[in-house]
C-alpha cells in the first residue's frame, strides 16, 4: 500500500483512568503498525504523556495541533484540549468521564466529516461519562446520534459473528421488546452488513430463541412460536438464509455457531456471555449498520489494573485491524455495485439505439 493510500484511524482514548490509553500504546510499541494505517489519538499529550511514564513505554507519538498536520508513518496525537487534567489512574472519577467524552466527541466529528476513515473507540465507563450532552446507554446509541443508519452492535472474531437484537436494556423488559418489526430489522440489518462489510454475498443467519428451549411448545413462553418463527419463516419464504429459533443453552457449545456466517441473539448477555467464552481477547466490537466504520476492543475499562502494566492489548489491535479491513471490503462493495450500475448504463443505450 502507498503511503498516500493509508487508511486513517481515529483512536478515542476512553475513560482517562481505566486501560484505553495502556492498551493504544502497547498496540503501536510495534513500528510494523504503522505499515497498516496511519493512527490519529484525539487526546492531550500531557495525559497520554503521564501514561507512558507511569507504565515506562517507550512508544513513540508525534504531536500536532491541527488534523491538517498528521504525519504518515507516526502515531499521532491530536491536541484536542490543552488544559491541565487531574488523572487518577485506576480511579473512576467525574474528571476522567468528561475528557473521555471531550476525546469521543472530537474524533466522532472527524469521522463525520471524513477526515478520518474509521474510528477506534477505547473503553469508557458508561455511569461517570454521563452528562448533559452525553445521555446514552454506551457507544452504540450515541454513534448512531452522530451519524447516519440505524446501529447494530455485531461481536466479532472470524468467522464467529454475533449480533443482538436488543442491547443496553434491563432483563425484564427484554421480552416487551421483542417483535416481529424488531426481529426483521435486526435481521435486515445483519444482511446487509454481512454482505456489505463481510463480502458475503449469500449470508446464513441463525436467531436464537427467546424463552429456555424456544418455550417447549408453549410451556415456558409463547414468544417464540407466535412472533420469532413466524418472522424467520417470512425471510425464507423470500429466499433468504435466515434460520431459527435456536434453543440459546445449546447451540453454542455444539458448535452450531460454526454452520453460520452470522448469529442473532435476543439480549445482551446471551450472546456476549458465549462470545466472550469463546473469543476473549480476541474478540472486536463492530457497530454495524452506519455509515461510518467503528470498532472497539470486547473489554471495559478494567479500573483495577490499570497503571499496572498488566493489561492485554490483542483485542485492541484486533479492533484496528478489523476497522481497516471494514473499510476495504466496504469500498469494494460500493466500488462493484457502480460497476454494475455502468454496465446496466450502457446497455440501456445499446437497447434504446
Amino acid at each position: 500500500m502507498k503511503k498516500k493510500d493509508k487508511i486513517k484511524v481515529g483512536i478515542s482514548v476512553g475513560d482517562l483512568n481505566g486501560i484505553g490509553i495502556e492498551v493504544i500504546l502497547k498496540s503501536f510499541e510495534d513500528s510494523r503498525m504503522l505499515d497498516f494505517c496511519t493512527p490519529i489519538i484525539f487526546a492531550s499529550s500531557k495525559v497520554v504523556s503521564y501514561h507512558k511514564k507511569t507504565l515506562g513505554l517507550n512508544t513513540n507519538i508525534h504531536g500536532v495541533d491541527s488534523i491538517n498536520k498528521v504525519v504518515l508513518q507516526k502515531l499521532n496525537l491530536l491536541n484536542v484540549w490543552k488544559e491541565m487534567v487531574d488523572v487518577e489512574i485506576g480511579n473512576p472519577t467525574e474528571v476522567s468521564g468528561k475528557y473521555a467524552l471531550v476525546s469521543l466527541e472530537k474524533a466522532t466529528e472527524a469521522l463525520r466529516k471524513g477526515e478520518i476513515d474509521v474510528l477506534v473507540t477505547a473503553p469508557i465507563d458508561k455511569n461517570n461519562i454521563q452528562s448533559d450532552t452525553f445521555k446514552f446507554k454506551g457507544h452504540t446509541e450515541f454513534l448512531e446520534s452522530k451519524l447516519n443508519g440505524e446501529a447494530l452492535m455485531i461481536l466479532c472474531s472470524g468467522a464467529l459473528r454475533v449480533g443482538l437484537i436488543t442491547g443496553h436494556i434491563p432483563i425484564e423488559k427484554v421480552a416487551q421488546q421483542i417483535t416481529a418489526e424488531l426481529i426483521s430489522k435486526k435481521v435486515n440489518l445483519m444482511y446487509k452488513s454481512l454482505v456489505e462489510d463481510f463480502n458475503i454475498s449469500k449470508p446464513k443467519i441463525a436467531v436464537l430463541g427467546l424463552n429456555p428451549h424456544c418455550g417447549d411448545q408453549g410451556v415456558i413462553g409463547t414468544e417464540d412460536d407466535e412472533i420469532v418463527r413466524p418472522t424467520l419463516e417470512a425471510f425464507q419464504t423470500k429466499g433468504q438464509l435466515v434460520y431459527g429459533p435456536y434453543a440459546a443453552d445449546s447451540f453454542f457449545g455444539n458448535g452450531n455457531h460454526e454452520k453460520f456466517d452470522g448469529v442473532l441473539a435476543m439480549y445482551h448477555d446471551q450472546g456476549l456471555a458465549p462470545f466472550k467464552t469463546i473469543a476473549f481477547g480476541k474478540g472486536v466490537n463492530f457497530t454495524a449498520g452506519l455509515d461510518k466504520i467503528r470498532t472497539s476492543p470486547d473489554h471495559g475499562t478494567a479500573y483495577e489494573i490499570a497503571g499496572k502494566g498488566e493489561a492485554e492489548f490483542s483485542s485492541f489491535k484486533e479492533a484496528i485491524f478489523l476497522a481497516i479491513k471494514l473499510f476495504k471490503a466496504r469500498q469494494e462493495y460500493y466500488t462493484l455495485i457502480e460497476d454494475k450500475l455502468e454496465i446496466q448504463k450502457e446497455k440501456k443505450k445499446q437497447y434504446s439505439k
